[in-house]
């Protein structure tokens, strides 16, 4: 069984979670500036067996898509031609950064550290493919 990856994707950086290999428990990666990102996943699944990528979609609070949902649509279209065995799926990412927010609050992080938004957006990532996995 491989893992599943969980993408926060976003215009300036792109925060990345996968499962262990029993695609039970869930851990951030990484944060990746999103122009590196299709290079960082050629080489993550070099070396890891992936069975499944999860991304956030994002809606506007009247249901609408966002704008970047058209650069998401680009990326799936290369993770299809790059990977054609690897199975992508949506995840609605709603709330999930202001939720990584508060998680990093609750858990006494200092401010200096919560500006970093790498923390962030690889949170929002783990909450979206926990949130795809059933665990929340």
């Amino acid at each position: 069984m491989g893992r599943i990856l969980g993408i926060d994707y976003g215009l300036k950086r792109t925060g990345i979670a996968t499962t262990d290999p029993l695609q039970i428990i869930v851990n951030g990666l990484a944060t990746v500036e999103t122009s590196q990102l299709e290079s960082f996943l050629q080489e993550y699944v070099a070396k890891e067996e992936v069975d499944k990528i999860v991304i956030g979609q994002s809606f506007h609070a009247d249901g609408s898509m966002t704008d970047h949902e058209n650069k998401i649509f680009a990326l799936i279209g290369f993770l299809n031609n790059e990977f054609p065995n690897i199975s992508i799926d949506r995840q609605d990412e709603s709330f999930t950064s202001r939720m990584a927010k508060t998680i990093l609050v609750a858990a006494g992080v200092p401010k200096m550290k919560r500006r970093n938004k790498d923390e962030v957006d690889k949170l929002s990532a783990v909450l979206i493919l926990q949130q795809y996995l059933g665990h929340i």
